[in-house]
């Protein structure tokens, strides 16, 4: 995969940047309460502002649908922008035009200005390519910094890299040289640990992983569903009964691909699902009428994390148990905190993604330990399906 970054820039000083950025954070109560991605789009954003050039930034915010919204305006943004950059930022009320222009020729060299959320015109979402032209004009050139879109060929994300000279800022080029490390040329043994409520949800997912690495650890609640699928029964859990044959052709690709699933064989069952129930640690074929498996068992954790001591490289997706009630996050810290350690000694290339993956690897307290955690959430699961990602693929260079 050949892309341009910021390191082919020659002299900017002057240049008008327009800047692709991620800024559908969390708010509440009219406040920013993760600034996970504003600190993500810090590097590229200084590095151009240092350089002398004009940095005109583009985003979206929520799913205006086309419309304008005062409440989807990224303006709500701004000052939460403002302290994570530590730099003053014009807002323009537009993304083309007259106003554009001449905001443009307010700012000094190496001044900052966001402009308005990229949604609230039809034509971005349409990739309309005369509004990409009427964008592209107040630019000389086009950064892509927002992974997390990347799986959207939008005016934004797509058309804009034909219109003017494109390049990948440094978040994106951080997060592509790491999806490359993980599934696009790895260290081989390749572990996958994929978890999450349900099958069919993930089934692109799964059967991409199982034609590419040599061990894929199924959790959550969809391993009910390849258990049952084996004759087991789980009980009141959470499973797809009706894609028991969609579970057995997966392993049966598994199977011939030689890929080995790993499925839980001591599970952690309750009657109830709440906080520190009561709860029973059973094997798999021990679980009761009335039980939900809601964790994977101690024993099978401990047998997991051997698997990864083998393996060189790992991609993480999804936790193995209902990680947001203790103690369902036994499982998860566990086999985190062994991935975890393993990194940091140098053995294994740990990468990770997804929203609930995320809040998972933060609960067990080891994100910074990991070799890659992506905030991206449909762009990395489309990633893991193996699908095209139009916002990447229209960086690449021949």
């Amino acid at each position: 995969m050949a892309f341009r970054t910021l390191d082919d820039l020659g002299d900017i000083k002057g240049k008008r940047a327009l800047v692709r950025v991620d800024l559908n954070v969390p708010m509440a109560d009219g406040r920013v309460t993760d600034d996970m991605r504003l600190r993500a789009l810090l590097p590229t954003v200084l590095e151009l502002s240092d350089k002398g050039a004009k940095v005109l930034l583009l985003a979206h915010y929520g799913r205006p649908k086309g419309a304008k919204h005062s409440e989807m305006s990224v303006s709500m943004v701004l000052d939460a922008l403002q302290e994570v950059v530590g730099r003053e930022i014009m807002f323009v009320p537009e993304i083309a035009g007259d106003v554009v222009t001449q905001s443009v020729g307010i700012l000094a060299d190496g001044d900052i200005a966001l402009l308005e959320n990229t949604r609230f015109w039809p034509g971005e979402e349409k990739n309309d390519p005369e509004l990409a032209k009427a964008v592209a004009a107040n630019g000389d050139f086009y950064v892509n910094d927002a992974f997390s879109a990347a799986h959207r060929a939008h005016m934004s994300t797509e058309g804009l890299a034909h219109l003017l000279p494109a390049y990948a800022g440094r978040s994106m080029e951080a997060e592509l040289k790491a999806l490359e490390a993980a599934l696009g040329n790895p260290q081989h043994p390749v572990a996958a640990v994929v978890g999450g409520a349900k099958v069919s949800t993930k089934l692109d997912v799964l059967n991409n992983l199982v034609k590419q690495v040599d061990h894929l650890i199924i959790g959550g609640g969809m391993a009910n569903t390849f258990l049952a699928a084996r004759g087991i029964d789980v009980g009141k859990s959470l499973c797809e009964h009706d894609l028991a044959d969609t579970a057995n052709a997966i392993l049966e690709t598994a199977d011939a691909s030689g890929c080995t699933v790993h499925l839980p064989y001591d599970v952690v069952t309750s009657v109830e699902f709440r906080s520190n129930p009561p709860i029973r640690t059973v094997n798999v074929h021990e679980v009761a009428k009335d039980e939900m498996i809601l964790d994977v068992g101690p024993a099978a954790v401990e047998a997991l994390g051997d698997v990864l001591k083998t393996c060189r490289t790992l991609v993480w997706n999804g936790p193995l148990g209902a990680f947001e009630i203790e103690p369902f996050d036994a499982a998860t810290v566990a086999l985190a905190r062994t991935a975890a350690a393993l990194t940091k000694e140098g053995s294994l290339v740990s990468v990770a993604g997804g929203g609930d993956t995320v809040a998972a690897l933060a609960h067990a307290g080891v994100t910074d330990d990991f070799s890659f955690i992506s905030t991206a959430g449909g762009a990395f699961l489309e990633w893991m399906e193996g699908k095209p990602l139009p916002g990447v693929d229209a960086l690449q260079t021949d």
